[in-house]
């Protein structure tokens, strides 16, 4: 997303440095300059697996719950930071459904970065970006589940 960010005009900065919380975590990104109405925009981006068992019973009746409901933990979990700065939660389950709030956040990066390239499909590259990245970790994911048989040659 900073890279994003950038592209649109909006310097960013990843990890941010002096944004800790009370443990020592940090953000995944934050505006270095104000977003909207005189306050940096912060972010934290999460992955839930959308089939994984504490998921399954709210994603088998509703797409996207567990990037809702992860969403909803980040907010508590930043709930200091959102003091001084805007704070959007990006939860992207492993199976695609964005939560309302990060889908809004993405939705305005690609519109910066329509209003600085002049490209109308500048949204829609940004979300094809995130898929494959998504679909990347996926495969990652798979692949270290299985096991290799060493050969006797």
């Amino acid at each position: 997303l900073c890279p994003a960010c950038v592209r649109s005009g909006v310097p960013s900065s990843r990890e941010p440095i002096g944004l800790f919380r009370f443990d020592g975590k940090r953000l995944d990104g934050m505006t270095l300059v104000p977003w909207k109405v005189g306050r940096c925009l912060t972010w934290d981006v999460t992955c839930p697996d959308t089939l994984a068992a504490s998921h399954r019973a709210l994603t088998s009746i509703t797409p996207g719950a567990a990037a809702e409901r992860a969403a909803l933990l980040k907010h508590t979990k930043y709930a200091a930071i959102k003091a001084t700065h805007d704070f959007v939660p990006v939860a992207i389950e492993t199976l695609g459904p964005i939560n309302e709030e990060g889908t809004s956040f993405l939705c305005e990066i690609g519109e910066r970065m329509k209003g600085v390239s002049g490209d109308p499909r500048e949204t829609a590259y940004l979300f094809q970006r995130v898929s494959v990245i998504i679909q990347r970790a996926n495969a990652i994911a798979l692949h270290g589940t299985f096991v290799m048989e060493e050969s006797d040659d």
